[in-house]
């Protein structure tokens, strides 16, 4: 594996390989969670703790852990950790906890985390492996940020509970279809600031997917493949 410079690994999640707005993972919990600003950055914060949390002990135990029996693995300590994280926001911020409702739990199945734990926690130290959960969820805070800043203060004409122009509303932004309106739009500007460069390094067939070794695609490319060659 190509060594990356400490920096590297913390800047990485934050643009270059942004989980939501590059790798187009966690669009579930990013447009479920993004109505309001104080939702996203809720969600993100939670997040955030449960990856660099999860992506340090799987990586403490990337040599103990059997191969074969990694992703429960994994689903258990992650579970964990998303329980712990749950708990602390019920006692101390029971109205967030009402607002995320279900996706708050939802983490464990979250596919950001599941994925770093398996493209990168198990395979790098221990700090390495902290820098790129650190990474990842400011990335995916920032996005989830942006995304509710914007349909907040559109669907609502406020900020954080905070009036910004008062008698202000497109309702549009407060449902569904305005979520999706907004993920196109910061797609669009971060394709347009990269000059498209972002989306055309990421390659999105099986092969790259850090899931692809434990998904039942694998054994069935390998049969074709092997088919292939035998004729």
């Amino acid at each position: 594996m190509e060594k990356k410079s400490k920096l590297s690994i913390l800047t990485n999640g934050i643009i270059k390989e942004n989980p939501v707005l590059v790798l187009l993972i966690g669009t579930c919990p990013t447009l479920a969670t993004s109505s309001t600003l104080a939702n996203a950055l809720g969600m993100g914060a939670a997040a955030t703790v449960v990856l660099i949390c999860s992506n340090i002990v799987i990586s403490l135990l990337r040599k103990v852990i059997p191969d074969k029996v990694r992703i429960p693995c994994y689903i258990v300590l992650i579970a964990g950790f998303v329980t712990i994280v749950q708990f602390i926001v019920k006692a101390y911020a029971p109205a967030l906890d009402k607002s995320l409702g279900v996706f708050l739990p939802l983490i464990v199945v979250n596919c950001i985390i599941l994925g770093r734990a398996e493209a990168f926690a198990n395979k790098n130290t221990v700090g390495a492996a902290a820098l790129d959960g650190i990474g990842m969820g400011i990335g995916f805070t920032l996005a989830l940020a942006a995304m509710g800043a914007i349909r907040e203060f559109f669907g609502t004409g406020c900020l954080l509970g905070h009036t910004i122009i008062p008698n202000f509303s497109i309702g549009f932004f407060n449902l569904a279809p305005g979520g999706f309106f907004v993920y196109g739009i910061l797609i669009a500007i971060l394709m347009a600031a990269t000059k498209g460069k972002a989306l055309k390094n990421n390659s999105f067939s099986c092969g790259v997917c850090p899931m692809y070794n434990s998904c039942n695609l694998a054994e069935a490319n390998e049969e074709i493949t092997q088919k292939g060659a035998e004729a």
